[in-house]
């Protein structure tokens, strides 16, 4: 049994909260912490079965968390906030030698630009200190990064080809709103697409590339070629991998929202001048739309998240197309949240459980596609994301 601390009360922080406080025989100990206290209380009174403790921290701040995990000493810091505070929070672990844990890879405030480079240079400090981090162990990234792994293991002798696709076939009823931090969200979706082809990066402009895909269950729905970061850690740990992408579904009326609030300069990131103050007018944008942890109410339909494989398999050519379909009412009874927090919060959960297991050990720095996929895989189904496959079809890619 062991403590961890959870950083972040939003809705992913929810779902790890609510998903630890169910496996007592793990995490015996609970601390749940964001910089608005009334949030990890309404968490831990809502869903935390009493075995939740809430705090208040500043992630931005080393000393801030420093001084928590001194007072509560967690083997594990499960990180859900800001993909911003990845390096604080890392540096407070580094300094604490606790393991660390997350869901997103760093991306600097002031650019709109994500990358491991980052977080991959705390390699060898944390190797010295004799702890480990884990990075990406949400969905996409995360699951998405174990499927390749399963099918690297168990069905292919090269992987060739992987694109991971990502649908959001749900109505939550508002006119726009965005499934996780509109700042965090809106900054992902509107920059340049780029995808992996004969050892190189291929950059294109944002959502130039479409393609009608068939989801599971769902149907057609137009996809997009986006970046995420999990090919930057696939194409270097899959190194026979000779094409790698990503598309997202999105609909039209969204994409029409993106643009006028691209061309309004409403997803700008720098400061202008208001009353003689500073303000960052995506920063602001978000405080005006939907909060995404509030959607999950009136939300109806599902998600289907999967990658699709073509590789070889003793001399011959095979596909393989692996996914989970998660309904947002389902999600919603279960946590109080829609289902993009819940594909996002269950993996972390069982991550760190992995981790406090041992079944995922080592020193370092660590994507999560470097482990054995096996006990993973064996638990994500019973804790509510089960996975489905099929051989030898058509990718349609």
């Amino acid at each position: 049994m062991s403590r961890v601390l959870i950083i972040g009360a939003g809705g992913v922080g929810r779902v790890v909260a609510s998903k630890c406080a169910d496996n007592p025989g793990v995490f015996s100990d609970i601390v749940l912490a964001s910089r608005t206290l009334s949030k990890c209380e309404t968490i831990a009174r809502e869903v935390g079965k009493g075995r939740i403790t809430p705090e208040q921290v500043n992630a931005d701040n080393v000393h801030e968390v420093i001084a928590l995990i001194n007072h509560y000493k967690p083997e594990l810091v499960i990180h859900v906030a800001l993909p911003y505070q990845d390096l604080p929070i890392m540096d407070a672990c580094l300094e604490t030698g606790v393991n660390y844990l997350d869901t997103a890879n760093y991306e600097p405030k002031d650019e709109a630009k994500f990358e491991y480079s980052w977080q991959w240079a705390y390699n060898e400090r944390f190797r010295e200190k004799g702890i480990m981090a884990v990075l990406g162990c949400g969905f996409d990234p995360g699951v998405t990064s174990i499927y390749t792994a399963y099918a690297a293991k168990h069905h292919f002798d090269e992987i060739h080809t992987l694109d991971i696709v990502d649908c959001n076939a749900g109505d939550h009823g508002k006119a726009f709103a965005t499934n996780f931090n509109p700042e965090i969200n809106i900054r992902e979706v509107t920059q340049k697409g780029k995808y992996w082809e004969n050892g190189k990066w291929v950059e294109t402009k944002p959502h130039e590339i479409k393609k009608v895909l068939n989801y599971p269950n769902i149907g057609p729905k137009d996809s997009y070629l986006i970046y995420h970061e999990e090919l930057e850690s696939l194409v270097k740990n899959f190194p026979t991998l000779q094409r790698a992408r990503f598309w997202m579904t999105f609909g039209q009326e969204y994409l029409t929202h993106l643009r006028v609030i691209q061309n309004i300069g409403m997803a700008r990131i720098d400061p202008v001048k208001y009353k003689g103050i500073d303000v960052i007018p995506l920063e602001f944008l978000k405080y005006v739309l939907p909060d995404p942890g509030e959607l999950g109410e009136n939300y109806r339909g599902e998600t289907s998240i999967g990658c699709r494989i073509r590789g070889i398999k003793d001399g011959k050519e095979q596909t393989y197309y692996i996914w989970n379909n998660c309904r947002h009412e389902v999600a919603y009874r279960e946590t109080g949240t829609q289902a993009v927090s819940y594909t996002t919060g269950v993996p972390a959960m069982l991550g760190a459980m992995m981790v406090l297991t041992g079944k995922w050990n080592g020193r370092g720095v660590f994507n999560v596609e470097e482990f054995n996929p096996d006990p993973f895989m064996e638990k994500i189904g019973e804790h509510g994301l089960p996975w489905q496959e099929v051989f030898n079809v058509d990718l349609e890619l």
